[in-house]
């Protein structure tokens, strides 16, 4: 079968023919649907995590928010029959570590991460196999398209969760959301579902426009604007949440000042080259301040229902976030474009053969 593997860091990826994968005692093999082109692709692309332990290894299959159909099943799954369809979230638990016992498996510490390690093989493939798949093969609604149940992937499902379960956004809250990316503009979209008043600041005007489609009441280009956090303040009185949906220091930084006095913080972007996991902030006014610092990574597999029910509800729609369809060939050229931020909305691989 075909797959995007990644051979060299920064280099071309190759889409070359690999084995095709066989299920797990405890697994499933997912023939793909659709998979998301995202932002951690990239990184792992460039080689970036080495400062965390976390460098993705060269021979990796990549890609991580897939949907697709249960092709075969190993022996010990209980939960899934061959034709489900299913979402799979990247943090692949085990189900049964301390905080997967607390409903918190996207912090599992047994857990591997599909696509980004050699355990993993990733979905931008024909198929790929799904580990322990009772726990981390979730059931997809009828209704849900292959194309938004990728566009979920590990952008929305992040935003979910940290402005629903961490930040706990709701009715009147003010919410700032610095970058509007794929993870970025998904948050727009929920916080603004979730009740909130959004701010969506960029660079770009482009994706500030899809920031206003998605719901954002108020756009700010961080370009034209002398003092991002004073705009924020002018138009509404600084934020009770904000969201650095990037991850770097002058995102950071901006999300952190744009609070008013008790706020909280939510890091969901993934540092790069630059900062190498290390952001420096304003620790004494967080302090007299009242502010709150949050980091959030995906979704626990058990709250996809809650998701569902949103998406049912019409509350939200994370198909709207699809900007392009494309072909398992033209994954490196996508990956390729995030190195200049030449790509707005949620790109999503439909065509695999």
């Amino acid at each position: 079968m075909r797959a995007v593997v990644l051979e060299e860091y920064g280099e071309p990826l190759s889409v070359r023919d690999v084995t095709v994968p066989t299920a797990d005692p405890d697994g499933v093999v997912v023939e793909t649907e659709a998979c998301g082109v995202c932002r951690s692709d990239w990184h792992a692309w460039q080689g970036h995590g080495d400062w965390v332990d976390d460098r993705v290894p060269l021979g990796q299959i990549l890609g991580h928010e897939p949907v697709g159909v249960v092709r075969e099943v190993g022996d010990e799954v209980d939960t899934l029959a061959v034709g489900d369809r299913v979402v799979v979230p990247f943090n692949l638990a085990d189900g049964t570590c301390p905080a997967c016992r607390r409903g918190r498996a996207n912090y599992c510490e047994g857990a591997t991460a599909l696509g980004f390690g050699p355990d993993a093989p990733g979905a931008f493939a024909e198929s790929f196999p799904v580990p322990r798949a009772d726990v981390n093969a979730v059931p997809l609604p009828d209704g849900v398209s292959s194309v938004a149940a990728a566009s979920l992937g590990c952008r929305f499902v992040t935003a979910f969760e940290a402005l629903d379960a961490v930040a706990d956004v709701g009715d009147g809250d003010r919410v700032v959301v610095v970058g509007c990316g794929g993870v970025g503009l998904s948050a727009v979209q929920v916080a603004s579902a979730l009740g909130g008043t959004v701010v969506a600041v960029d660079v770009r005007d482009d994706p500030l426009s899809m920031a206003a489609e998605m719901g954002a009441a108020e756009t700010v280009n961080a370009d034209d604007a002398a003092d991002v956090p004073t705009r924020v303040a002018e138009l509404v009185g600084g934020a009770d949440v904000s969201v650095d949906a990037l991850g770097s220091a002058e995102t950071c930084r901006t999300a952190v000042d744009s609070l008013a006095s008790g706020g909280t913080h939510v890091q969901v972007g993934l540092t790069g080259d630059d900062d190498r996991g290390e952001i420096p902030l304003p620790m004494d006014a967080v302090v007299q301040r009242g502010i709150s610092v949050r980091g959030s990574r995906g979704m626990p597999p058990a709250r996809y229902d809650d998701l569902f029910r949103l998406i049912a509800s019409g509350c939200v729609d994370p198909e709207a976030l699809v900007s392009a369809t494309v072909a398992l060939s033209d994954v490196p050229d996508r990956l390729a474009a995030m190195s200049e931020f030449d790509t707005v909305g949620v790109e999503v691989v439909t065509e695999f053969s």
